[in-house]
């Protein structure tokens, strides 16, 4: 076991922050070997109670639950940043060729490697993230993720009309991978497998048919998919799909809703659509850099709560702008200021937190596993540093609250406010120097 003495930021059952200006988190193995949080609390109750146990005191600094994102596309990490009028001349332009390189297992595995140094340096310790057509993608990304001991879930992309050559997939081939892929990496290590429709104008009936049927055959691997993120992407998908109630029912249609199905943006919903998230278990994973940035639109707070489905927050890089949790909940905040139905609803510091590591966790179906620092969940943190910068320094020692320090951070911070990021079943992967 080992002991870290620290300011401790954590979640209570009902969502609110719990907080230890001078705390002991303490880890060590579970039965199974796994590191967990074995205690957490104020140092004064608990210091007394692990005599011999090494204490590593970090004076000035904050540990924190790792960050969990909930829609990223890894082989998008070169497409930052790329001008486009929206969403679907974006693909066309700059998405589809450049994810027409990782057919190349090399070339798969050199942006792997980039991908999660940046994950990790920006405090991020699990993802549900898109790799591309190819096998070769998420056998990279899988492989590398393993070596760190990171927990990752990925998935080949579904996309077999719709989409140019060099990403256009086969429709009995790309099901036989997908069901491979599954058998050789789900539940291995802290691995988690995706089945991962494109999106559904970019897959044909019998391709979506044949994902409901592998999600059917494997209840507990995760899906994930693209929804109602563009008003004309919606219509295309209507026209694609006449017989369905929206764009989102399609995906009920063909067996692709449930526990552990998330998807990306929900901008374009009814009540009808919010309720069968809710009916379904469903999750979206809130994109706002990447809305903001394609011009995509707001994703409705006040509609999820008021019906209630789970969310939690995304980065969706390389439509999103950013790695950055920071920057993610900054926009969110944005968004919820002055994108609804209701304009002026404010999310506090502590809801966009846990929006980004509890929220998202629970969104998963991994709630006590990961996004926490409750006892029992994987010890996965970062350990940030509230005087990284000068600005950042002079508005943290004015914080008069919880609040204050936390929204300081979200407004201020990017990837140097994060010191290190340790994960459970790893070596500390980024340290200070």
């Amino acid at each position: 076991m080992k002991a870290y003495r620290a300011a401790i930021l954590r979640f209570a059952d009902d969502h609110s922050a719990l907080y230890e200006e001078d705390g002991l988190l303490v880890v060590g193995p579970d039965a199974q070997g796994r590191q967990v949080v074995r205690a957490v609390g104020a140092y004064s109750a608990l210091a007394g109670n692990y005599p011999g146990v090494a204490v590593e005191h970090l004076p000035g600094r904050i540990i924190a639950p790792g960050f969990i994102d909930l829609h990223i596309h890894f082989p998008q990490t070169d497409v930052i940043g790329s001008p486009a009028e929206g969403l679907l001349p974006w693909l066309e332009n700059y998405t589809f060729p450049h994810e027409s390189r990782f057919v190349d297992g090399d070339y798969s595995a050199g942006v792997a490697k980039v991908f999660l140094d940046e994950l990790l340096r920006n405090g991020v310790t699990t993802a549900l993230a898109f790799a591309t057509s190819h096998p070769q993608s998420v056998n990279a990304l899988f492989t590398e993720s393993q070596a760190r001991g990171m927990r990752m879930i990925t998935g080949k992309v579904l996309q077999d009309r719709h989409s140019p050559d060099g990403v256009r997939d086969l429709t009995e081939q790309s099901l036989i991978d997908t069901e491979q892929l599954i058998q050789r990496w789900h539940g291995v290590d802290r691995l988690g497998y995706a089945i991962t429709p494109r999106f559904a104008p970019s897959c044909t009936e019998a391709q979506l048919r044949g994902a409901g049927e592998l999600a059917a055959r494997y209840p507990k691997v995760w899906i994930q998919s693209h929804v109602a993120e563009n008003l004309e992407e919606v219509r295309w998908a209507r026209e694609l799909f006449p017989q369905a109630r929206s764009y989102l029912s399609v995906y009920d249609d063909f067996g692709l809703m449930r526990e552990r199905a998330i998807y990306a943006h929900c901008i374009h919903f009814d009540d009808e659509d919010r309720a069968l998230m809710r009916a379904t278990g469903t999750a979206a994973a809130v994109s706002p850099t990447s809305n903001l940035f394609l011009g995509s639109g707001f994703f409705d707070y006040e509609g999820a709560d008021r019906v209630g489905f789970k969310y939690g927050l995304a980065s969706d890089v390389g439509g999103g702008t950013s790695f950055c949790p920071f920057h993610t909940m900054l926009a969110a905040y944005y968004v919820a200021r002055e994108g609804q139905t209701k304009p002026g609803l404010s999310l506090s510091p502590e809801q966009l937190w846990w929006q980004h590591t509890a929220g998202a966790a629970q969104a998963l179906g991994l709630e006590g596993t990961a996004g926490n620092l409750q006892p029992g969940c994987e010890a996965d943190f970062v350990v940030l540093n509230p005087n990284c910068t000068p600005l950042l320094a002079r508005k943290s020692s004015h914080a008069r609250n919880l609040d204050e320090l936390l929204f300081g951070m979200i407004v201020l911070g990017d990837d140097r406010l994060v010191e290190r990021t340790v994960i459970s079943q790893g070596p500390p992967s980024r340290m200070a120097p």
